[in-house]
């Protein structure tokens, strides 16, 4: 007879070999955490959208991490329903329910519902034995699949993971549309996070998507965003784009973001505002559609460097800013930075400005959200208040959380261009701090 302890340990095991969110390495902060969270209510839950059942998986995952339990358990359950309602087939069980039914497994054995736990654990082994995977040694496709749109949402530095992974489940299963496309938007991620232009053979896998795939307006928006780099006369086809934009549902993947981006950039600033405004009044209480508003507004305020913006600019913007910081109370921190910003081009608001920073500062952030506020404060120390070295002091403690991100390379890049001019009393200072950053 097999020991509790013995029964314990090899049920254990059994559970670190799933293929599940719990088994993926994706602990985070809880302030990436909430961000995350958000993000995924954006994208919507409309019918047959075919990524639904990820988007309830992952949400599951993140309540669990933040102690949600019981919304965890709700998320589980509809992502289920959700696969359920979109796999078109005579059987309720397939392969794309390993990776939910090992969330409900492992979310079970950490609740102490061991009896439960073993039923899923046995639903799962269940699943693997009757839909194995077309390539010996590898994970099924479906696995392939959600692991790879899961860790694209998750980090940058898993972005090209994610992409690997989509070309794995699409060289077993190349006839799922959506994961070509998802496949394309992780690549052309990876090069937009690292600031590399687009190669060709990336262009030309983003044409064969977005043919394939004409109902993806994102990625129709992020095709002409990269015709448009490369010279092309794009204006006509992004106004026709916006149209069928604004007939659509509202979700973060409609193509509003980088559609809106591809008008700032290449067609007009003020037909940017008057997409945003007219989304924004077919679909008044869409929050996402005001943090895209938002975001044109401040767009429009620091492209106009040299000539004054009307009053009314600022107020609305200022407006959106503070509605957004409302809507969105716990990944709010680059929105009101973003405010702080926008009150400094008002002649009467810097003490709001300085305000917003120093609520900020006494915060108790975590390490990356606090290098995010220093490079902001920077740069506001540097440009507004004109102290040069204070300026330099953020730039360092920026530098000095050792998180990856283009807030720290960004310092670390102002602080290099100082040392290399050299005819700052702080050089010295600068110098040595970066030479202690390399070791």
């Amino acid at each position: 007879m097999m020991s509790a302890a013995q029964s314990q340990t090899t049920m254990e095991a059994k559970l670190w070999a799933l293929q599940c969110h719990f088994t993926w390495d994706l602990e985070s902060s809880s302030s990436k955490l909430f961000r995350l969270r958000d993000t995924l209510e954006d994208i919507g839950t409309e019918e047959g959208y075919s990524w639904l059942g990820h988007i309830y998986n992952l949400q599951g995952h993140i309540h669990y991490q933040l102690g949600f339990t019981e919304d965890a358990r709700r998320f589980f359950s509809r992502a289920a329903e959700a696969f359920r309602q979109m796999r078109n087939t005579v059987s309720d069980e397939g392969p794309w329910l390993v990776v939910n039914y090992g969330n409900l497994a492992w979310l079970h054995h950490h609740l102490g519902e061991q009896a439960e736990s073993q039923t899923y654990l046995s639903k799962v082994e269940a699943l693997l034995n009757e839909y194995p995977s077309p390539s010996q040694d590898e994970l099924h496709p479906e696995i392939y699949a959600e692991k790879a749109w899961t860790l694209m949402k998750f980090s940058r530095d898993k972005k090209q993971l994610a992409a690997d992974y989509f070309q794995r489940a699409i060289r077993m299963q190349p006839d799922v549309v959506e994961w070509h496309t998802s496949h394309v938007i992780a690549l052309v991620n990876v090069y937009k996070d690292y600031n590399k232009p687009l190669e060709e053979d990336i262009l030309e896998k983003m044409k064969i998507a977005k043919e394939h795939d004409p109902e993806s307006l994102y990625l129709a928006a992020l095709y002409l965003e990269e015709c448009a780099k490369k010279g092309r006369k794009i204006e006509d086809e992004a106004r026709e784009l916006a149209k069928r934009v604004l007939r659509n549902p509202v979700s973060s993947y409609s193509g509003i973001t980088p559609l809106l981006r591809l008008y700032t950039m290449y067609v007009s600033m003020d037909e940017a505002i008057d997409l945003a405004e007219e989304a924004l009044e077919r679909h008044p209480d869409e929050r996402h559609l005001k943090w895209c508003a938002a975001i044109c507004y401040e767009w429009m305020i620091f492209s106009h460097k040299d000539n004054p913006l009307q009053k009314s600019m600022i107020d609305r913007a200022i407006s959106l800013h503070k509605e957004v910081i409302s809507l969105y109370p716990h990944s709010s921190l680059k929105i009101k930075i973003f405010l702080a910003n926008i009150y400094t081009k008002s002649n009467h608001s810097q003490a709001e400005a300085e305000q917003i920073y120093q609520e900020q500062l006494e915060r108790d952030l975590e390490p990356a959200d606090r290098q995010i506020l220093y490079n902001y404060y920077a740069k506001y120390l540097h440009f507004i208040q004109k102290e040069s070295y204070k300026s330099i002091e953020y730039h360092m403690m920026a530098a000095a959380i050792p998180q990856q991100s283009p807030y720290r390379e960004n310092s670390i890049r102002t602080l290099e261009r100082i040392r290399e001019r050299n005819r700052n009393r702080m050089c010295g200072e600068v110098e040595e701090f970066l030479a202690n950053l390399q070791d």
